[in-house]
This record gives structure tokens, C-alpha cells and sequence, in this order.
């Protein structure tokens, strides 16, 4: 299956390399909605829902690789007719400027290459995932707090409940001492979540804005910070590679 959209040259059009970058998302919210439908018949697929970023990471990842190794393209970039192709920097003086832009591509991507590819396709994206749903949880957990109080709590972190006067004192002490710990180094990787992940994120925004905007005014060859990184430009395949 190939989706043709308008343009001419080598160079996909801004609206391509958009339409493949929202490809995966919209593809998670399709698969996440189906899975949710069938669920109420088959409860066995609440487990796969229970673990959606994970499921979806290597549903993707087995995507991306067969994808890269065949096409030399992302899954989704392979469905608009494009490649990905690395950049051939040439210098000065070793040859004339009447060559083809086509020129300065190689011709295929290297292993290395493929595989940083599959980590900014996948594994990237799988742990932004994460760190978005830890920082949800302080969020909510910090808004609770503001509302209802903390002493009001009377589960802690591990979900077990306190319970001193029908317990020794010392399987008390002993399991207070390890929930505590555990407890405080999630609750502080927590807050450093909810402080960090909002920099982090607008910074990713910020980069990835100015890079489709310079794409769209002609001031990059780059769509976005990832492929600049690795040294990749996305091109429409040839008759030939479609073939």
C-alpha cells in the first residue's frame, strides 16, 4: 500500500513529512481503541491494555526494523514513497558544482544508522511515553495533596495499609523500613519527574517547531532535530525502488 501526495523533485513536501510523522500516533490510538472493543468480549486483552506501552514499543520496533532493513525508509515514511538516505557532505574543491542534487545522498543506509533510526523511532518515544505518565501521576497525586490534605492518606506508596496493633513490632519495623525506602526513592524520582519533564518537553516542542518551520520556508533540508542528529535526509524513492 503507497500514498501518492502532490510535488515535484526529490524533496517530499512539508505536508508528506507531516502526514508520516503523525502516522504512529494515529495508528496507537486506532490500535488501543480496537483493543479496548474487543476487550468486553475477551477480558484476556485487558492484560495487553495494562501494558500498552509496551506492547506498542515492540509492535513498532518489530515495524521500524523490517521497514528499515527492506526499504531503507521508517514504516511510515515507506507508505508515502520515501527513503531515507545519508548525507554526503562534499568539500569544496573535489568536484564541480554542476552535480545533481541526487548526488549528495549515498546510496543506502548503513547498519549503524538503521539501528540509531529504530531508537529514535521507538525506544525515544517509549520512555517519553513513560516519563509523561509518571509526571501525570505526580500531577494528580500533588493536586489530591493540595485538596484533600495528606494526612487524610492512609495507604502509602506500595499500597499497603498500616496496621501496628495486630502485627509484632518487629516484622513492623522491618516492613516499614523497606516500603519507606522504596516508597521515598519513587516518590523523590517523582518529584524530579514533575519538575524536569515540563522543560524537557517544551524544549522537544521548542526544537522540533523550528525545524519543521525552516523545512517549510526552505531553510533546512532537515525535518526535525532526530534526523539532523543522524545525518539523514528523507527523499521521495525512485520508479525503480517503488518497483
Amino acid at each position: 500500500m503507497l500514498f501518492q501526495v502532490g510535488g515535484q523533485g526529490d524533496r517530499p513536501t512539508f505536508f508528506e513529512m507531516s502526514a508520516a510523522q503523525q502516522l504512529p500516533a494515529s495508528l496507537r490510538a486506532a490500535l488501543t481503541y480496537s483493543l479496548g472493543i474487543f476487550a468486553l468480549r475477551r477480558p484476556l486483552l485487558h492484560k495487553v491494555l495494562d501494558y500498552e506501552d509496551e506492547f506498542f514499543a515492540l509492535l513498532m520496533a518489530v515495524l521500524e526494523s523490517h521497514s528499515l532493513r527492506t526499504t531503507d525508509g521508517s514504516f511510515s515514511e515507506s507508505l508515502y514513497g520515501l527513503r531515507r538516505r545519508p548525507v554526503k557532505f562534499l568539500e569544496k574543491g573535489s568536484s564541480s558544482r554542476a552535480e545533481s542534487n541526487d548526488k549528495t545522498y549515498d546510496s543506502a543506509l548503513q547498519k549503524r544508522q538503521k539501528v540509531l533510526s529504530v531508537v529514535f523511532l521507538v525506544v525515544l518515544p517509549y520512555f517519553k511515553s513513560k516519563l509523561l505518565s509518571i509526571y501525570n501521576k505526580e500531577r494528580e497525586a500533588r493536586l489530591q495533596a493540595s485538596l484533600w490534605g495528606q494526612g487524610e492518606v492512609s495507604f502509602d506508596e506500595a499500597g499497603i495499609v498500616s496496621d501496628q496493633g495486630e502485627t509484632s513490632q518487629a516484622q513492623v519495623v522491618a516492613t516499614t523500613g523497606e516500603v519507606s525506602n522504596m516508597a521515598r526513592i519513587k516518590k523523590n524520582f517523582a518529584a524530579l519527574i514533575g519538575v524536569c519533564y515540563p522543560w524537557i518537553h517544551a524544549t522537544n516542542e521548542g526544537f522540533s517547531f523550528a525545524y519543521q518551520l525552516l523545512y517549510l520556508l526552505d531553510g533546512t533540508a532537515f525535518y526535525g532535530p532526530a534526523l539532523h542528529v543522524l545525518g539523514l535526509h528523507v527523499c521521495r524513492a525512485t520508479g525503480q525502488e517503488l518497483v
